[in-house]
């Protein structure tokens, strides 16, 4: 299955990629493959996250992070990845409202 992230959501990694640099170099590195491994991993498992606001929800196994995905028969579509220690009203304020 294909998978295919929106820029907003390589943006978001990249902001979680800095945060995680101002605290050490190897853990932005491990950050960067921990999601990388939780989104390929959805090649495999996509669809079997619960539903949240009309996206699925994979959580992060390592980081508090979430990835918010769409998918049909052929792809999956990464919306979001968002830092799940955000007040709830932001997190719901970020993800625009499912067609």
């Amino acid at each position: 299955m294909k998978i295919r992230l929106l820029s907003i959501a390589w943006h978001d990694l990249e902001e979680g990629r800095n945060f995680y640099e101002r605290q050490s170099s190897d853990l932005s590195d491990y950050f960067l493959d921990s999601l990388y491994s939780d989104i390929e991993s959805l090649s495999l498992y996509g669809g079997i996250h619960r539903q949240y606001r009309g996206y699925h929800r994979l959580l992060s196994k390592r980081f508090p992070y979430a990835v918010y995905y769409k998918m049909d028969n052929l792809s999956v579509e990464v919306w979001r990845i968002l830092d799940c220690r955000k007040d709830p009203r932001k997190i719901t304020a970020a993800l625009p409202n499912p067609n």
